[in-house]
């Protein structure tokens, strides 16, 4: 079965390359979402299997999108993987108590992104 996965993030080109990547080497199914408030919008249309979630946005940051959706009920079940680009150990050890599957640092691999999230995830991989 096919993975459904919501990519937010602020910067196209990133969000472009990040849904390309798992689609062309996971062959899962990506959208992708623009700010904090459209991620929010679409998590609770669709039926997603994660989130692929950058932590430094304008409008709202990742932390804050990771709590709306923990707060919502339709949305608290969807696994949430962090991409950021700064990551030290303290911010690892917030985000896990967080509740967060897992965190990605960029610059990621986009031939292993997938594999990445499917480790993280505890999916299996192709």
């Amino acid at each position: 079965m096919t993975k459904r996965i919501l990519v937010i993030d602020d910067e196209l080109d990133i969000r472009e390359i990040v849904c390309l990547s798992i689609e062309a080497f996971s062959g899962w199914d990506t959208e992708g979402a623009a700010s904090g408030w459209q991620g929010l919008d679409k998590a609770r249309q669709g039926d997603w299997d994660a989130i692929l979630l950058d932590i430094s946005m304008p409008d709202m940051d990742g932390v804050e999108v990771f709590e709306k959706l923990q707060q919502n009920p339709q949305t608290q079940s969807i696994p949430v993987i962090l991409l950021t680009a700064k990551v030290l150990p303290r911010d690892r050890d917030r985000f896990a108590k967080l509740g967060v599957a897992g965190v990605i640092t960029k610059p990621f691999d986009p031939i292993n992104i997938g594999r990445q999230m499917a480790n993280l995830l505890s999916w299996p991989t192709l």
